[in-house]
């Protein structure tokens, strides 16, 4: 009896363990130890599929493998990366939307310095260039965004394009769609040694600029055609969602701005989203919102010290204002100002 009561304890014990073990997972950036009175809002990162027997295997979702990117060059390598990924998978057609890198001194807002550039005597590199959204912030407008913009497409370019013989492959810009010269809209072209390998990158595009898009896809084939920063937003308002619908009042809500008509001749074109960042303030403080074409939606808040954002959240449909506020709710996030005079715990 005492063998049996021995036995019966040392399995009971051995599966608790290894139940603890497969629903504990280790997340890059994430700080579980900021709120433990909140539950978790988002399905297990990590899960086992079973094998011949009794074994099993972990697998990673890619929700893990993302996180915030903090550097311009970091940025450049994860976007570079989901393109590339999504070319294996047969994606030529392929739409991102990234921060761009602007300068933190208020004299320079808006201005990107290349490597090599001297500004007041030194020489500034991509490492000193802040990450920020493609929004109003931008004093300069969509000409100032397409300053930045251009530089940041071109070392993607670069990385997804390789290197022969250690030389890059040669980029042409043709800024000849952007008729009116003030739209902030240009096309950058990868000509490589093999022509099969040339990538076509339209940068900032409009909606006005889908019949050039569309040409352009159509005389590419198999190879890589790229939207990059769409000046479409990626939610719907009223006109949007009526000139989804055909008929009369399709045509009328496309013809006042809708981008429903736009955005179904780029899926018939085969164009999908590959990678993802936004950001915009939630509760006085900066949050990223992340996608790949693989993964769910995933949010980050920014640390108080601005060093690094922690994980807040997974949601499969791209989350709402009020999806993320309830995140951070739930990991007991305060409001910014709070935080900052120390009436609620510090977001580190």
């Amino acid at each position: 009896m005492r063998i049996s009561a021995l036995s019966l304890l040392l399995c009971a014990t051995g599966v608790s363990a290894f139940s603890f073990s497969q629903n504990s997972s280790v997340r890059r950036n994430a700080v579980a130890s900021y709120s433990p009175s909140v539950q978790k809002t988002t399905s297990t990162v990590l899960r086992s599929t079973e094998t011949s027997g009794d074994e099993a295997v972990t697998e990673v979702s890619p929700n893990d493998s993302i996180s915030v990117p903090l550097t311009f060059n970091d940025m450049i390598k994860q976007t570079s990366k989901a393109m590339i990924d999504a070319k294996d998978q047969g994606m030529n057609r392929q739409i991102i939307r990234i921060l761009l890198p602007r300068d933190p001194n208020s004299g320079n807002l808006g201005i990107y310095f290349e490597d090599g550039v001297e500004v007041e005597g030194g020489t500034r590199g991509t490492q000193d260039l802040l990450l920020a959204p493609p929004d109003e912030s931008w004093q300069g407008g969509i000409e100032q965004l397409y300053r930045a913009a251009l530089p940041t497409c071109k070392e993607i370019l670069r990385k997804i394009g390789g290197e022969v013989g250690g030389v890059p492959p040669k980029l042409v810009e043709d800024r000849s769609i952007d008729e009116s010269g003030v739209d902030g809209t240009g096309l950058l072209m990868s000509n490589s040694n093999d022509p099969k390998d040339d990538i076509s990158c339209f940068v900032q595009p409009l909606q006005e600029t889908v019949d050039a898009i569309e040409t352009i896809s159509g005389q590419a084939g198999q190879r890589l055609c790229i939207l990059m920063n769409p000046q479409w937003r990626n939610v719907d308002d009223a006109l949007d969602s009526a000139s989804k619908s055909d008929g009369i009042f399709g045509n009328i809500a496309s013809f006042l701005g809708g981008k429903g008509n736009s955005l179904k001749r780029l899926d018939e074109c085969g164009y999908k989203e590959v990678y993802t960042i936004e950001g915009y303030v939630c509760k006085g403080g900066n949050v990223r919102l992340m996608k790949r074409f693989d993964s769910d939606w995933v949010v980050f808040a920014e640390n108080d010290s601005e060093t690094d954002f922690i994980f807040m959240g997974t949601q499969a449909s791209r989350p709402t204002y009020q999806d993320v506020e309830k995140m951070l709710d739930e990991k007991g996030v305060s409001l910014k100002y709070a935080r900052d005079v120390g009436l609620a715990p510090k977001l580190e």
